[in-house]
């Protein structure tokens, strides 16, 4: 049984994940790969509503994603697209990206490969995702004007949408401690975070939503710090 004040906290933080920016056309959207096909569902509105001229998908696999998209997190959100009337000339993949940085990154390189003049990215991820993807393209990708998006969704409609609401909470709380820690690593940049916001992380902590913490110290196969996976 989750408590009235875990659920004050979690919304505490569902309301500072998301960036609330008012989307605007931009020169490309990029859909960051996960569980949620939400995001190519919001990545084929915008769109459709001439936001974005192009679509890049970029994400491979995580534990979480392995069995739902065994073709690859990028691939899947293709197909979704074209499913739903997008044509494939406006849709690149990045099939690598393991990370936050390296969708970023990997996005980054393929539209250069590709010619494509970037003024500003249309970056759409789950709603608790938003901050974290803005600070991690800020940090990597400076000179461009980076608007974020996501499906909008009450977080009483996204536990339902999950179906595990103390799912959704480690989530809120992983996403959190990243914001913390991260930008000291140099993986994204760093963000005002209110008193109230810090208070409720530490009580979700203390109250034992804390699956989705990474530990400190965590390093790739190669010894070099990194995010680590989704």
């Amino acid at each position: 049984m989750i408590s009235e004040q875990s659920w004050a906290d979690a919304q505490t933080l569902w309301d500072y994940h998301q960036m609330h920016h008012e989307p605007r056309p931009c020169s490309v959207a990029i859909g960051l790969g996960s569980h949620d096909l939400g995001v190519a569902d919001t990545a084929v509105d915008l769109y459709k509503r001439g936001m974005a001229p192009l679509i890049v998908f970029t994400g491979a696999t995580s534990p979480t994603t392995r069995e739902r998209m065994p073709r690859g997190e990028a691939v899947h959100y293709r197909e979704r697209a074209l499913e739903l009337g997008v044509p494939s000339s406006a849709v690149l993949v990045e099939p690598k990206a393991h990370n936050t940085g390296e969708n970023i990154r990997f996005s980054r390189s393929l539209l250069e490969k590709a010619g494509v003049n970037v003024a500003s990215v249309l970056l759409i991820s789950k709603p608790y995702e938003e901050r974290r993807g803005y600070a991690t393209a800020r940090k990597l990708w400076p000179d461009v004007e980076i608007v974020s998006a996501s499906m909008p969704l009450q977080l009483s409609d996204y536990v339902e949408s999950i179906g595990n609401a103390r799912l959704v909470f480690d989530m809120l709380v992983g996403a959190l401690q990243r914001l913390r820690h991260y930008p000291q690593r140099g993986f994204m940049i760093s963000q005002a975070m209110p008193e109230d916001v810090v208070r409720a992380y530490e009580r979700l902590c203390n109250a034992g939503f804390r699956s989705r913490l990474v530990p400190e110290g965590a390093e790739t196969h190669h010894g070099v710090l990194h995010p680590p996976a989704r």
